[in-house]
């Protein structure tokens, strides 16, 4: 017995040496690993899992991903996060691994901002466009909506390079006849992203596009909807980023004729009108070009400080934003500020969200029509003529009877006798609190409040730029404006699941006030300082004052309602109803519903559906009605001039009047958009491949507009709005994005987006059956603003062809015209040349536009390029109708080959001094293919590796460099086939419009 208890302790206490021996040894193998985690664009990821495999052992990052872990040299590290796939790591006896996580979008359940609201992503029932707010930020432009081109679809952005210019924005096209501009809504408040806003501060950008996206907002959600978040404080210790942008821009430029090139075509236009030629001055030779048109510079500098704690975070940040433009005497700069906080106590929180900016353009352009515009006077004014000339009031060359026969004006005295400046300071914000006394509901109060203060200063000094202009004294005119935007908005929200049912359920109230009010006043014949001669442009100095003034109010009381029903993640439902009363429109007409309804199907979470390469797919059907109210204040009623007079009595006693102006309509009601819209969303190989496609037909009835009137109605006072026409909008959206990882270090990402929009005027309304502005005709069944032209054929050779171009009657058509002059098709028959033959002939609405967006990042290097598209336009080209009229007026573009009879084969007619058929711009020799491909951006950045910044203190830097309009591919013969153009019955007409300037970046981003 004594031997078995013997033999039992001994095997135990070899057991136990073996036990610690293998301790020991693999004591010998552990050490600690550390590292960074990083998401694919170079971002630390807060507070990611780090787990070494088949063992309990485990930590967290930081708030800067960096993590510290023991395991041995032959361990498995398993990095997880919520979003992200997770990720494994063999140690291999290193003692750093950094590691770069990829989203898992399956995994990621997307939260979206909506009205009122938020939504996951997979359950949207309706079409949202989601913006990368980095993609944004990467650019140089001035607002928001610049930066959207090619980034979504249905989102049609035109911007121009003028400092400070605001892009046009269209969402799902033609809406209405007036202003195209979505409703944005910034951290809960009704406001606008101009050009006073910092797009640094953007943390996510929601685009609602259809009538179900957007009806939670109403009546002012016709033109669809950008929804904008800021950023905002995150729990921890402080963050400080800083970013600094430096950019270089030059301008497109014409090619036109030299001196010598210019003086013989301006000869020959005399010499064959048998006119006396003008004594030009040949000692001068000016290109007007480099005397208006410069390098530019943008400056963009940015700061931010964000944290916080358990119970409250903030976010505050600077930005300096300074455009010295392309064209002398045009800049623009913008200072701004911003601070977000928010706080939580229990079953309380509030925050707010404030910004403050000031922001000044320096503008160009002069008081005339046609004159004032750089980029017209530049090819108007003769290379023959001086930039100063000391014989003319004020110092500057222009045109000269006998010597330089031309009206056109002189761009540089513009620039320097005229200023035009606007300062806006605005104060941009919102309070809100809520209160959470169950998990299932929720009370919420906002408030927004912005005000802006305006100060416009126009100063004229003495001086003159064109022929014959009257000298006119020192002038300046300048007016102060204050407008301010009230905003109280109450909400209640239930949320709750029951089983597989899940409800959603908010109602609440919103009240609008908006007020605008305007003092101006005016002098002349300014003083001015005697030792710099420099005008004083205060109001009490200078003679002849003339004041004024008005004040706008408005008012917007609504109520909403909306239903978010779920029903075990297959079946969606969201309903949606808004009331809305507006002061703008008379008691009958006062109010107006507005419902909307969508469905959603996730098809992949069926028991049937056994798809292995699908991991999403959902249909989307919605319907929706919404509103506009987008007239004056005070249209239904009638405008009354109080300062009329008459004569009266045998003793011509002088009595008082009063006239009514402006006829008026108290009939007037909401337009509304109608709008039913088809689409599904498809994921495909773990979510790698992302589809979604929609199709939507929108009908705008009851269109407010005021249609021109004959001034012998006594209508004084602009057309009277009436709710006239219908407009039909039809489209298709697609847009397809692929993200993939190959191996360890590199990434890349592919989207494409494709829109087709068709617009139809259904009907006119008023009786009418087209309407004209222009060169363009809008007819009921066709597309608004259709080019309406006169159809050339080519040119007379000789005169035989002059004499054999007959109509069926045998009658000369152009007897007039010369052997070189344009051949006009007579379209009516009657022997003759005139308005009647126009037709219409193309239209300046594109078939389609894309967006194709791609990137990549190897290691510490990233990589992203950026392109848009437009295709089918047919645009008028302004420029060639001013250069490409030979007739001594202007210049002309190099290497013009009028027709002659020793160059008949040439498309210009021949030179002639005076006014015939060659001179008419209505005809279809300006009308040209707009279409274009445009590398919008394209740029590279290197983030410095982590070890070298922990030396200098820095926990991020990246460098990067890059450009923006650089690539264009087009036919178009002006500066810029992407012009913009503000008058919708003329929109394919670029008459001088400022084209996109060429940029070029340096940046550094810093983090610590």
């Amino acid at each position: 017995m004594r031997t078995i208890l013997k033999s039992v302790f001994n095997t135990k206490c070899l057991v136990l040496l073996a036990v610690l021996c293998a301790q020991y040894m693999c004591a010998q193998d552990i050490k600690p690993v550390s590292g960074v985690i990083n998401s694919s664009d170079g971002k630390p990821v807060p507070f990611a899992n780090v787990v070494v495999k088949g063992t309990s052992n485990g930590t967290s990052a930081d708030m800067d991903g960096n993590y510290s872990i023991n395991a041995s040299t032959d361990a498995i590290l398993v990095f997880t996060s919520i979003g992200f796939q997770t990720q494994e790591i063999a140690v291999n006896n290193q003692s750093t691994i950094s590691v770069t996580l990829m989203e898992d979008v399956a995994q990621l359940e997307e939260v979206i901002v909506v009205g009122y609201g938020t939504q996951k992503k997979k359950d949207l029932t309706s079409a949202i466009s989601i913006v990368d707010a980095s993609q944004i930020q990467k650019r140089q432009s001035t607002t928001v909506a610049e930066s959207l081109q090619g980034l979504a679809t249905g989102v049609s952005v035109r911007g121009g390079g003028q400092p400070g210019q605001e892009a046009r924005i269209e969402i799902r096209g033609l809406k209405n006849l007036q202003n195209s501009n979505p409703l944005y809504v910034i951290d809960g408040n009704i406001t606008t992203a101009n050009r006073d806003f910092n797009p640094n501060d953007i943390e996510s950008i929601q685009i609602l596009k259809d009538a179900a996206a957007a009806a939670i907002y109403g009546s002012r959600a016709a033109n669809g909807v950008i929804i904008i978040t800021t950023k905002k404080g995150k729990k921890g210790p402080l963050k400080i980023e800083a970013s600094s942008k430096l950019s270089i821009t030059s301008v497109p430029t014409y090619d036109l004729a030299s001196r010598d090139e210019f003086v013989a075509i301006t000869n020959m236009a005399y010499d064959n009108a048998g006119a006396p030629r003008q004594n030009l001055n040949l000692g001068v030779n000016t290109d007007w070009q480099k005397e208006v048109f410069r390098t530019g510079m943008i400056q963009d500098q940015n700061v931010s400080f964000s944290g916080g704690g358990d119970n409250s975070t903030f976010f505050m940040s600077a930005n300096y934003f300074g455009n010295e433009g392309t064209v002398i005497d045009t800049d623009f700069d913008r200072l701004s500020f911003r601070v977000n906080t928010s706080g939580k106590k229990g079953i309380f929180s509030v925050g707010e969200n404030l910004a403050l900016s000031n922001s000044k353009v320096n503008e160009t352009g002069g008081p005339e029509a046609m004159r004032g515009n750089p980029f017209i006077d530049a090819i108007r004014m003769y290379p023959t003529i001086p930039v100063r000339d000391d014989r003319n009031p004020g110092g500057y060359g222009y045109g000269e009877q006998g010597v330089a026969n031309t009206f056109a004006a002189n761009p540089v005295a513009i620039a320097n006798l005229i200023d035009q400046n606007v300062e806006n300071f605005r104060v941009r914000g919102n309070f809100w609190a809520e209160i959470q006394p169950w998990e299932f509901l929720k009370y919420r109060f906002n408030f927004g409040y912005e005000t802006s203060f305006d100060h416009f200063v126009y100063l004229r000094r003495v001086g003159n730029w064109t022929l014959n202009q009257p000298a006119d004294p020192s002038l300046t005119n300048q007016n102060r404006a204050q407008s301010q935007n009230k905003l109280f908005e109450n909400t209640i929200t239930f949320t709750k699941d029951f089983g597989k049912h899940s409800i959603t359920a908010l109602a609440g109230t919103t009240y609008q006030k908006l007020t605008y009010e305007q003092q101006n006043g005016q002098k002349r014949n300014l003083l001015t300082n005697p030792n710099t001669g420099s005008y004083f442009d205060v109001l009490d100095l200078g003679d002849n004052p003339q004041v004024g003034g008005y004040k706008n109010e408005s008012a917007l009381l609504s109520y909403l309602g909306r239903l978010e029903y779920n029903y075990d993640n297959r079946y969606l439902l969201n309903a949606v109803i808004r009331r809305d009363g507006s002061s703008k429109f008379s008691d009958a007409n006062k109010w107006s519903s507005f419902p909307s309804v969508s469905l959603g199907w996730r098809i992949n979470n069926e028991s049937f559906f056994k798809v292995k390469n699908i991991n999403d797919l959902k249909l989307r059907i919605s319907y929706g009605e919404l509103g506009s109210g987008n007239i004056g204040e005070y249209e239904y009623l009638g405008y009354v001039n109080t300062f009329g007079a008459a004569v009266f009595g045998s003793e011509q006693n002088l009595q008082s009047a009063a006239t009514q102006v402006k006829l008026y309509n108290q009939n007037l009601k909401w337009e509304t958009l109608k709008q039913t819209n088809f689409g599904f969303d498809l994921g495909m190989y773990e979510n790698k491949l992302n589809i979604t496609a929609d199709y939507f037909i929108a009908k705008t009835e009851d269109v407010l507009f005021g249609f021109p009137i004959l001034m012998s109605t006594g209508n004084d006072g602009g057309n009277p709005i009436s709710n006239a026409a219908t407009v039909q909008n039809k489209g298709l959206e697609i847009n397809v994005a692929f993200n993939d990882k190959i191996g360890e270090d590199f990434s890349y990402n592919v989207g494409v987006n494709f829109t087709s929009l068709r617009n139809k005027l259904v009907s006119l309304g008023n009786g009418l059956n087209e309407s004209f502005s222009g060169n363009t005709v809008t007819r009921a069944g066709q597309p608004v603003g259709m080019w309406y032209v006169l159809q050339t054929d080519g040119l007379f050779q000789n005169q035989d062809e002059i004499s054999s171009h007959v109509n069926s009657a045998g009658q000369v058509i152009q007897p007039d015209a010369a052997p070189g002059d344009l051949r006009y098709k007579d379209i009516n028959d009657d022997g003759q040349i005139t308005n009647e033959d126009k037709i219409v002939d193309g239209s300046p609405w594109p078939d389609f536009e894309m967006g194709f967006n791609a990137g990549m990042a190897y290691k510490n290097f990233d990589f992203s390029m950026n392109w848009i598209g437009s295709f089918g336009a047919t645009v008028y080209n302004g420029y060639s109708s001013i250069v490409d009229v030979i007739n001594g007026d202007h210049n002309y573009a190099a290497g013009v080959q009028p027709w002659t009879p020793e160059n008949p084969n040439t498309s210009t007619p021949r030179a002639y001094y005076g006014t015939t058929l060659n001179n008419r711009g209505d005809s279809d020799r300006f009308l040209e293919d707009g279409s274009f491909a445009r590398l919008k951006y394209i740029g590279i950045g290197y983030t410095l590796p982590k070890d070298m910044l922990s030396k200098i203190g820095f926990d991020r830097a990246r460098l990067s460099v890059s450009a923006q309009n650089v690539i264009t591919i087009t036919k178009y013969g002006g500066l810029d086939p992407e012009f913009t153009n503000s008058n919708i019955f003329e929109r394919g007409v670029d008459f001088g419009a400022f084209p996109n300037v060429r940029t070029y970046s340096v940046g550094v981003e810093l983090g610590f």
